[in-house]
């Protein structure tokens, strides 16, 4: 009886090692393939098997899972989002070709672009912003204009906030457009530009597997202009009217939008109208979003992903209802990362869940203004709000790093 294997197109470098675990546990095979798989350090210090194959080629992909059929029996395959998500589209149509169980990958495409997301969602009557899509200067001034300062400008594709920026007048967003169109800014095809407007108040998140919303996640993030997140808590401090309202809305962008099979996470804002949508990303919510879900409610939303792909029956029930919550670590300038330390003591806090960091000393920073910057987290949970967020703040208060200058190159 041959082997069963789990395809990943691609891999993740935070999350990657979760699903090749979470794989193993349910006996499968992991196999990674990947454009360069020598990225992920993961695969080589566990010995997962790699290969190297053109993950943006379909007809590739195809013939590398035909030939390893031959070898063994292939359970399922899953792809991981890159900067536009195109990995998860393949693996989608890779699924399709062999009958396996998969996202539908014209609604994945269609939902990755950003303009045709916003305008699937305004025709089904779901509540977004304002926005325009713009092609040059000329037309970003223009629909700034028409929309009303601050706006937002982004590009139409992309993720984690790369080249997202609230612009307050008309020399910002002069100036981000400038950036955005001198390349600077990796573009996936020919430039378009997102202009939005400027949805104020709180940030939530839902996360979603199927058509069920698991959970609804508060959302801190540091000032502006960019968007970079500070904090993650589960449950967010909802009504249940509030919830109830997120929820529907989050269910009637998987309608608009073809989505409801696997993992969905749906950006918001709670605006003086209610629940704006800003975002909707059909995949998994990124680090270290599955460990905060697995410690408030019991949910390994990882595992549970990788039993629908393979076409197990899924368990979606809540084991129990804990608050757990994520401090982001940022750095607050731009240097060579002299030290970073305190993660024992952190960690020996009664209540830390995990502490780690994502850079090691002697590391060049250079702030971007997306998920980019963060350097490592902090997660804490327990079975009141109140107490989670104080163990949380004591264990961050124990890390600290320095960093030094650039140094002055020739002089």
């Amino acid at each position: 009886m041959s082997r069963r294997a789990f395809i990943l197109v691609e891999g993740h470098k935070l999350m990657g090692l979760q699903y090749i675990q979470a794989a193993q546990r349910l006996g499968l095979h992991p196999i990674t393939l990947s454009a360069d798989p020598g990225q992920y350090e993961y695969l080589a210090a566990e010995s997962i098997e790699a290969i190297s194959v053109d993950t943006d080629s379909l007809g590739s992909l195809i013939r590398e899972c035909s030939r390893l059929s031959a070898t063994y029996e292939i359970a399922g395959i899953a792809g991981f989002s890159r900067a536009d998500e195109s990995a998860c589209v393949t693996a989608g149509k890779v699924c399709r070709h062999f009958d396996l169980p998969g996202p539908n990958p014209d609604s994945i495409e269609r939902c990755c672009d950003k303009y045709t997301q916003r305008q699937l969602l305004a025709e089904a009557g779901v509540p977004i912003p304002a926005f325009r899509l713009a092609a040059n200067a000329g037309e970003v001034e223009d629909a700034a204009a028409e929309i009303g300062l601050p706006v937002i400008v982004k590009p139409a594709v992309g993720s984690g906030s790369v080249g997202v920026r609230l612009c307050r007048n008309v020399d910002e967003v002069a100036e981000h457009t400038t950036y955005l169109l001198s390349g600077s800014h990796i573009w996936p095809s020919s430039p378009r530009i997102l202009v939005e407007e400027f949805a104020q108040g709180p940030q939530y998140t839902a996360h979603i597997m199927g058509n069920e919303v698991i959970g609804i996640e508060a959302a801190d993030l540091h000032p502006p202009p960019h968007f970079v997140f500070h904090q993650f808590t589960f449950s967010a401090p909802l009504t249940d009217d509030e919830h109830k309202r997120i929820a529907d809305v989050s269910l009637s962008c998987l309608r608009a939008l073809g989505l409801g099979w696997g993992p969905t996470c749906i950006e918001f804002r709670w605006t003086k109208r209610g629940p704006v949508v800003i975002e909707v990303n059909p995949r998994l919510g990124g680090t270290p979003i599955p460990q905060l879900v697995q410690l408030a409610y019991g949910i390994d939303l990882i595992t549970e992903h990788i039993k629908l792909a393979i076409g197990e029956e899924w368990d979606l029930r809540r084991k129990h209802s804990h608050t757990a919550a994520a401090r982001l670590l940022v750095p607050d300038r731009n240097g060579i990362l002299d030290w970073i330390g305190g993660d024992s003591r952190a960690a020996a806090v009664p209540g830390v869940a995990d502490v780690k960091f994502y850079v090691e000393s002697k590391t060049p920073i250079v702030r971007k203004g997306d998920y980019r910057d963060h350097i490592g987290h902090v997660i804490a949970a327990s079975p009141c709000p109140a107490r989670t967020e104080a163990i949380l703040q004591r264990a961050a208060d124990l890390i600290d790093w320095s960093i030094a200058p650039f140094p002055n190159v020739g002089k």
